[in-house]
């Protein structure tokens, strides 16, 4: 078994992973295989963050076959970067942004932004997918005994990603197929990489250390985290204090800037979208030239000639100008009690992404630690010297962008400097800044084994649930308090709630990283530094007969942090009715619709568990018996399974899917699993999400049937996609007829056809007279 850490980045993917039975826990980088050029496969440690999606006969099959046989419309990595800058309406990047932008849908096929109709696009969760697929298929290529879905995962993402983002994020490792994962905050993981890096001297290398400053530059966000550090005999004690608000800020501006200051020097003219996109490229060459190790004194762009553009332009940029640039403007000095500035966005503002109206990363840092003052005076039990807040013990830094010395040293400069009577404050070593987030997930992974030291401090956020007030200021009801652990579950039983059943209600929530002391249940006043978060738009019935459709009724909350660090919110009524509520994650708030929500029933859970123990991912004593006996003990539990309501079958589909893999364990599990599933999802519309339960279930398709030579289980698996039909896609539905035509012109054939008609190649499918039902 291997340990396995996954940077899933807004420029690039990194994976690196530890033997689970090395004592010492070594860290290896995994080198990604991935095309460069057409039909040439380099084989290294990052993956860039780009797919190409490439029109059909645009490029030879020769051309894009992968080490594991997959030739694809999608290309992802290397040769996907350089593809779409000659041709960037088929190029995606920055999907990660994406995850995290509230106003659009981002599990519509949206990207690339701005393409022309009839160009293909694809969703922020897919095309993040797409690059776990890549990681997944690369990785299974070299150890096929040890397949990564099998492996436990960790997944990075920003510390300041909300609710909706960590969901939507979710969905994309699941759709990869990933069954075994959890989420790391990626300044943790570049703090992890650090002390994996010093195991040996831990306590040297944080020696007079009380607290760090985490800052990660990334390519679309910038992230700030705070990290206490004591003393014990077993070593240092290390815990999570704080982490910033959300910032759409990071090296793709920088690139952006400087993209500008070249269409600015071009003539006059405004590039067109292929130069945009190569001007994109060429800056980023140029800022990491010039404001690397050894800079040139000038550094030349050169964009090919395009549209009106007869030649090809070139620019040169002196080392003065780039520094004046990206220095001054994202890093500049400022005094501790600067706030940033509500600028218009300008260069900011690219390609539809809400990025930060003030470039000034500073400025934002000296308002993240203002905003934590409190805590670290108290935590950490320092005096009150008059100044705005503490002083940091040490920096980390982390991100591509401080590969460049310049950068560094005035980051390091400007932040020393509101403490001018001190020395700088001291930059701890980072061994690989394009790796650590990958090597500290996979450490963190160790860490879980039990074996090293964990940064403890639960949630960074409180998250609270808005109520009604006849009068006065809007107010909410805490849920979950800042620093819950993840897995706790909050029964705000004490807290009494009318609930309204039958006619569309609201849920609006909130949540909040800021010094707050609120306990579970505590009703507060919204504050300002509350952020909003996608709401619940709902339509609760209850299942009981005798409750009017149209009455209230009183009910509690139950809130959980799941292992994941995702947040799940139940009302609870007296006597055990229930009623899961789900976010609004598709970003178009305003046209929200009110989705009916049924309650569940009070025995749910032992339905749940007896699923789970034929397919769940642990090893239970479950014979043949109890596999082909599903149906009885669930109907046992719930009654007849044709009285199941919709919110118990489509929560059914979510455990069964849950355990899609082990639907392989026997032929019995199989055969159940495929009837199961056509059961809880007909007709595969008109229950909220049904529209992505279709698409997720249609993923097993082309898998087809394991045990192809058992009859029963393909009559199964046509009667499941005979009952789900009406919810799947044009081209879903496209892709079964393509597959069925080939059997169902042989079944229909005469007895003696003119021209015999060739034998299928590979698997035979059977049950023909349940495929023509499905056809």
């Amino acid at each position: 078994m291997f340990l396995i850490g996954i940077d899933l980045g807004t420029t690039h993917c990194a994976l690196a992973y530890i033997k689970a039975d090395d004592p010492e826990g070594k860290i290896d980088d995994f080198a990604i295989p991935q095309l460069v050029q057409p039909g040439e496969i380099s084989s290294r440690k990052a993956l860039p963050s780009c797919l190409y999606l490439s029109a059909e006969g645009e490029l030879p099959v020769s051309a894009t076959t992968l080490p594991w046989g997959e030739s694809h419309l999608k290309i992802t990595g290397e040769w996907a970067r350089r593809l779409g800058a000659h041709v960037p309406m088929r190029r995606v990047s920055s999907a990660k942004s994406w995850l995290c932008h509230p106003g659009v849908d981002r599990m519509a096929a949206l990207l690339p932004w701005g393409s022309p109709d009839g160009v293909t696009k694809i969703s922020p969760v897919d095309a993040s997918a797409n690059y776990l697929i890549h990681l997944r298929n690369s990785w299974n290529h070299a150890h096929p005994e040890a397949p990564l879905p099998a492996q436990p995962v960790v997944v990075t993402l920003p510390a300041s990603f909300d609710e909706s983002a960590r969901a939507l994020t979710v969905t994309a490792i699941r759709r990869a197929g990933f069954e075994h994962f959890t989420l790391l905050e990626e300044p943790q993981a570049a703090f992890y990489s650090f002390t994996a890096h010093h195991r040996s001297n831990l306590s040297k290398a944080l020696e007079k250390i009380n607290w760090v400053l985490v800052i990660d530059v990334g390519g679309g966000t910038t992230d700030f985290t705070l990290i206490r550090v004591a003393s014990s005999p077993e070593g240092p004690v290390m815990s999570r204090l704080a982490v910033g608000d959300h910032l759409m800020l990071g090296g793709d501006n920088m690139d952006a800037a400087l993209a500008h200051q070249i269409e600015a020097k071009g003539r006059g003219n405004r590039l067109s979208t292929q130069q945009w996109t190569q001007a994109l490229d060429a800056s980023r060459t140029v800022k990491e030239s010039l404001l690397g190790p050894s800079p040139p004194s000038l550094g030349r762009v050169i964009l090919p000639s395009s549209g009106s553009h007869l030649t090809a332009v070139s620019i040169e940029f002196s080392s003065q100008e780039i520094a004046s640039l990206i220095l001054d403007g994202f890093f500049p000095f400022v005094s501790a009690d600067d706030v940033p500035k509500k600028s218009p966005r300008g260069a900011l503002q690219e390609l539809g992404l809400p990025y930060a109206g003030d470039p000034a990363i500073t400025r934002h840092i000296a308002r993240f630690l203002s905003q934590h003052a409190e805590t670290l005076i108290k935590e950490l039990n320092l005096p009150t010297t008059g100044k705005v807040f503490p002083r940091p013990d040490a920096l980390l830094l982390n991100g591509g962008v401080f590969n460049s010395p310049q950068i560094v040293d005035r980051l390091q400069a400007a932040v020393s400097s509101w403490w001018a009577d001190a020395p700088p404050i001291p930059v701890l070593d980072n061994d690989s800044l394009e790796l650590a987030v990958a090597r500290g997930a996979a450490y963190y992974g160790w860490v879980r084994q039990g074996r090293g030291q964990r940064i403890s401090g639960g949630t960074a956020r409180s998250f609270y649930l808005g109520i009604q007030n006849v009068s006065g200021p809007k107010s909410a009801i805490c849920l979950i308090p800042r620093g819950t652990e993840e897995g706790d579950t909050q029964n705000l039983s004490d807290r009494s709630l009318s609930l309204a059943l039958g006619k569309p209600v609201q849920f609006p929530l909130y949540s909040s990283s800021a010094d707050r002391i609120d306990r579970p249940g505590e009703i507060v006043p919204v504050a300002e530094d509350f952020a909003v978060l996608p709401p619940v738009h709902a339509l609760l019935k209850s299942a009981s007969p005798s409750t009017a459709l149209t009455a209230s009724t009183e009910v509690h909350l139950e809130a959980k942090l799941t292992e994941l660090g995702t947040l799940e919110l139940w009302c609870v009524r007296t006597g055990g009715e229930r009623w899961r509520l789900d976010f609004e994650l598709r970003g178009n708030q305003r046209n929200a619709r009110a989705i009916a929500v049924e309650s569940m029933p009070v025995r749910f859970g032992e339905a749940a568990l007896a699923v789970d123990k034929v397919f769940g991912s642990k090893p239970l004593p479950v014979g043949p018996r109890d596999v082909k006996q599903l149906v009885r003990s669930l109907e046992a539990t719930l009654g007849p399974r044709e009285r199941w309501r919709l919110p118990i079958l489509r929560e059914l589909w979510s455990t069964l899917m849950a355990g899609a893999a082990k639907r392989r364990r026997s032929e019995d599990h199989e055969r159940q699993f495929f009837s199961l599933l056509g059961f809880t999802l007909r007709p595969g519309f008109g229950y909220p999400l049904d529209d992505w339960r279709a698409e997720e279930s249609f993923r097993l398709f082309r898998e087809g049937v394991q045990f192809h030579s058992e009859k029963s289980n393909w009559n199964e698996f046509w009667i499941l996609w005979r009952r789900v039909s009406g919810g799947l896609s044009e081209e879903a539905q496209d892709a079964v007829a393509a597959y069925t035509w080939p059997c169902l012109e042989r079944g229909f054939a005469p007895s003696n056809p003119g021209k015999a008609l060739s034998k299928l190649k590979g698997v035979q499918p059977q049950g023909f007279d349940e495929m023509v039902r499905a056809a």
